[in-house]
C-alpha cells in the first residue's frame, strides 16, 4: 500500500481522537501496513508507548457475514489465558464513522509467518517436521477448549452446521459470482448429499493454516499466535482438519503459486497429509471418518473466496487484469471435483 491508500484505509487523525477518548492520550501515531488486501487488512500502529495492530475489512463492496470485526475480537479475548496462542486484545471499535469500516486493536507479536517459500528457507527438515506437529497440536487444543468456561457458548449454533456452511457458500457465490460456473453448483449438490450423519462439536477456526499462524523468531518450531479468526464459529472441528490437508495437496499448490512455490509440502522436508491426520487423531483423541467432504468443502470453500476477492478487485479496480485470478477460481473448483471423484464416498463421487 502506498501512503496515500494507508491514510484512506486507516484516517490517523480520527483513529487519534478516537484513541484519546477510549484508551487515553497515547501521544503521536505512526500507521504502516502490515499485510493483507484480499482480506482483512491489518496494520501496525506505534507511538511512544504503545505497539499495536489494527485490523479492519478490506476496501471495496463487502459480502454479508464476512469480515467480522467483533467475531474476531471476541475469540481472540476469550482465548487468551487458554493453551491456545493469540495476540492479547486491546479495544474494539464498532462504528464505522471513524475510521469507515468497525476495526479493532491488538498488541503486536513479533514471529514469523510461513507464508512461502523464502520463510520457510532456513528451516532444517527437523524443524520442519517439528513445526508441522505444532500446527497439527495447537489445533486440537483449539478443538479442545471448554466453550463454555470461556464464555464462547453463543459463538455459534452447531446443529446443522454443515448444512449451513454449505448453504452459506452457496449464497456467498450467488453475491460475488462473476460469471456462471457449473462446478460450484455441481460441488455443492453433491456436498449436501454427502453430509456425515454425525459430528463433534468445538470451536471452528474457518482457514487454519501455516498461512494464518505466527512463528516464534528465536524457536521457528513454537507458534506464538493463531491469525486471523474471522470465519471462526462453533461447528465441527474436522472441517479445521480438512483446510489443513487441503492447503498440503494441490489447492496449496495453486494458491501459493504466486509466493515462489508452495512451501508445505511433502518431499520439501515437511510430513505428507497423512501424518497430519494420524497426528491430529493421536493428539486429540478424536477419530477422523469421511475427511474427504471435509475437504471437498474446505477447496469449495477456497474457490468461493477468491472470487468474492476477484469481485471487489474489478468493483476497486476496473483497469487491472484479473484474468489470473479468474483462473484461479476455476482451477480450485476443478481441484474439488477432482477429490470428489476419487473420493470412496459414492453420493461425493456423484452416484
Amino acid at each position: 500500500m502506498n501512503p496515500e491508500q494507508i491514510a484512506d484505509a486507516v484516517p490517523v487523525d480520527r483513529l487519534h481522537h478516537w484513541i484519546d477518548d477510549a484508551l487515553g492520550d497515547v501521544g503521536p501515531l505512526e500507521v504502516t501496513h502490515l499485510s493483507g488486501g484480499s482480506s482483512n487488512l491489518t496494520f501496525r500502529v506505534r507511538g511512544a508507548d504503545v505497539d499495536w495492530v489494527l485490523r479492519r475489512p478490506p476496501l471495496g463492496p463487502l459480502l454479508a457475514t464476512a469480515n467480522d470485526m467483533a467475531r474476531e475480537f471476541r475469540v481472540q479475548r476469550a482465548l487468551v489465558d487458554t493453551a491456545v496462542p493469540v495476540a492479547r486484545t486491546i479495544a474494539l471499535c464498532d462504528d464505522p464513522r471513524v475510521i469507515g469500516q468497525p476495526f479493532y486493536l491488538m498488541e503486536f507479536v513479533a514471529g514469523t509467518v510461513y507464508s512461502d517459500t523464502d520463510a520457510v528457507a532456513g528451516l532444517g527438515d527437523a524443524q520442519r517436521a517439528a513445526a508441522t506437529d505444532e500446527l497439527i497440536d495447537v489445533l486440537a487444543r483449539l478443538h479442545a477448549v471448554d466453550v463454555d468456561a470461556v464464555g464462547l457458548t453463543e459463538l455459534g449454533h452447531p446443529e446443522g452446521f454443515l448444512e449451513r456452511q454449505i448453504r452459506r457458500w452457496r449464497t456467498q457465490w450467488e453475491r460475488s459470482r462473476q460469471r456462471e460456473l457449473p462446478s460450484i453448483d455441481e460441488l455443492a449438490r453433491r456436498l449436501e448429499a454427502s453430509i456425515p450423519s454425525t459430528t463433534d462439536t468445538g470451536i471452528v477456526h474457518g482457514d487454519y493454516s501455516f498461512n494464518n499462524t505466527m512463528w516464534s523468531e528465536a524457536d521457528p518450531t513454537r507458534m506464538v499466535a493463531v491469525l486471523d479468526w474471522e470465519m471462526s464459529t462453533l461447528g465441527d472441528p474436522l472441517t479445521d482438519l480438512g483446510m489443513v490437508v487441503s492447503y498440503w495437496g494441490e489447492a496449496g499448490a495453486i494458491m501459493w503459486r504466486d509466493r515462489a512455490a508452495q512451501p508445505h509440502r511433502a518431499g520439501a522436508g515437511f510430513p505428507d497429509a497423512d501424518h497430519l491426520i494420524a497426528r491430529y487423531e493421536r493428539t486429540s483423541g478424536r477419530a477422523v471418518h469421511d475427511l474427504d467432504v471435509y475437504r471437498v468443502l474446505a477447496v469449495f470453500k477456497l474457490a468461493i473466496i477468491i472470487e468474492g476477492a476477484l469481485a471487489r478487485l474489478r468493483a476497486t479496480r476496473p483497469d487491472a487484469d484479473t484474468a489470473r485470478t479468474a483462473a484461479t477460481v476455476e482451477e480450485l473448483a476443478a481441484v474439488a471435483l477432482d477429490l470428489a471423484d476419487g473420493s470412496t464416498i459414492a453420493t461425493l463421487r456423484g452416484r
